[in-house]
């Protein structure tokens, strides 16, 4: 017996709501089965008209019990990069390619909660949220941290390896093409670098560290660029 595909979510995003609405609505989403296991979806926290906006994988174990995005480790080494480029937090919308955290249980304990990483037909599936956050805020920059918010933004021909640090430009999703609001405008630039989780896990922190902070002042540059019209 064939196992009948995830509808993906767009049925549950509301056409052209705001912010709060769309928050609401996301609670409800089953567009995939990570809804089953994970305590709630964790949305996009931040202000209405940021210049940048920062995406990354899928909320942690914190995050998914107090319903808040980078509120755990991840969240301080990326608070103390945002430090050091001189941005503050608070004028940056933070969200996840992936709204509900999908994990396992460690076998020896059963209670702990491991992360697992989204696989093509979660990241597909949760899109339109992604994307409704996009088309609501049109943010000026937008930083893809980590391999999962790139595919989500750039597609899955991107290698974050090759292409992070640089400025690339955010494809027009199919069916926005005849937008006049959409094509009057120019599409946010991408800048894309490693997810700050992974400099916890590097053999050499310091290193690791530096690269995101790097990449992070590329991505506050590209936004003076734009402001100045260069």
């Amino acid at each position: 017996m064939t196992r009948e595909r995830p509808p993906g979510a767009q049925q549950w995003v509301p056409d052209d709501a705001d912010l709060t609405v769309l928050r609401e609505a996301v609670h409800d989403c089953r567009g995939c089965g990570l809804y089953e296991l994970a305590d709630q979806a964790v949305f996009g926290e931040g202000p209405e008209d940021p210049a940048l906006m920062l995406v990354g994988e899928q909320p942690g174990d914190r995050e998914d019990r107090e319903g808040h995005p980078f509120v755990g480790p991840a969240g301080r080494v990326l608070d103390d990069a945002l430090a050091e480029v001189e941005v503050d937090r608070s004028t940056v919308y933070v969200t996840n390619a992936v709204k509900h955290f999908k994990f396992t249980h460690r076998a020896s304990s059963g209670k702990r909660r491991i992360h697992q990483k989204p696989n093509q037909t979660e990241i597909t599936a949760c899109n339109p949220w992604l994307r409704a956050e996009l088309a609501r805020l049109r943010p000026e920059v937008v930083v893809g941290m980590g391999a999962t918010a790139a595919t989500a933004l750039l597609g899955r021909g991107v290698r974050l390896t090759e292409q992070r640090g640089r400025r690339l430009a955010l494809p027009v999703p199919e069916g926005d093409e005849g937008d006049e609001d959409r094509r009057a405008e120019p599409p946010p630039t991408v800048v894309l670098t490693v997810h700050p989780s992974s400099v916890l896990r590097a053999p050499d922190r310091k290193e690791a560290y530096r690269g995101l902070v790097r990449d992070l002042r590329a991505a506050a540059k590209a936004y003076t660029s734009r402001s100045s019209g260069s």
